[in-house]
């Protein structure tokens, strides 16, 4: 008989250990969320700021604005009523005589003031009016917007909801499956013990 060959132990070689599957390397580090810009809550109203103030933007309409403001100030009319009486008094006692009875430097100087007051009153309710239009056409544009992004997060939450739904029928329908192979199973299980048990020499 010939003689066997050197074993594969004689000759050194051992067996290769089977490799192990590479665990997944777990990462606690959260996903990035793409970062949302923050909403401009007066996206609709800054179309309209060159109304924000009365007669517009340059130097003279600021001026002319503070004077119009000034108008209706109780320091305005304090003033102006102290001037009157001071310039009344004067000229009727007779310290002065550069306008005497019945004034008439006076009522043109009241003229003055009401022609430049006037024009300046209407102008600002004029710019008032164009501000509050503004303001309620952004406002109204504001609302809509508010009630589309309110409409599609209804849509969202309804077909989520929806979705919810179809997943528990599902689930429903998986557990009744699951139940029944479960009880056919059992019965086959019941046949063949009672099949070994009447013929067990077989």
């Amino acid at each position: 008989m010939p003689a066997k060959g050197p074993s594969a132990s004689a000759q050194g070689y051992s067996d290769p250990k089977p490799l192990k599957p590479a665990e997944p390397i777990m990462t606690t580090e959260k996903p990035e969320t793409p970062s949302t810009a923050p909403v401009d809550h007066l996206r609709f109203h800054r179309p309209h700021a060159h109304l924000n103030t009365t007669f517009g933007d340059d130097k003279f309409a600021l001026r002319a604005e503070a004077f119009a403001r000034f108008f209706g100030t109780p320091a305005f009319l304090g003033a102006q009523t102290l001037i009157v009486l001071l310039w009344v008094v004067l000229n009727v006692t007779g310290i002065t005589t550069f306008d005497v009875y019945p004034f008439i430097l006076l009522n043109l100087a009241f003229s003055l003031q009401s022609a430049y007051a006037a024009p300046l009153i209407l102008l600002a309710q004029t710019r008032q009016a164009a501000r509050d239009k503004a303001q309620a056409d952004a406002d109204a544009q504001h609302r809509e917007a508010l009630a589309t992004a309110n409409t599609e997060r209804q849509a969202q939450a309804a077909n989520t909801t929806a979705q919810l739904l179809e997943l528990l029928e599902q689930n429903t329908q998986l557990t009744e499956m699951t139940k029944s192979l479960t009880e056919r199973i059992e019965g086959l299980t019941r046949e063949l013990h009672a099949h070994i048990c009447q013929n067990p020499q077989r």
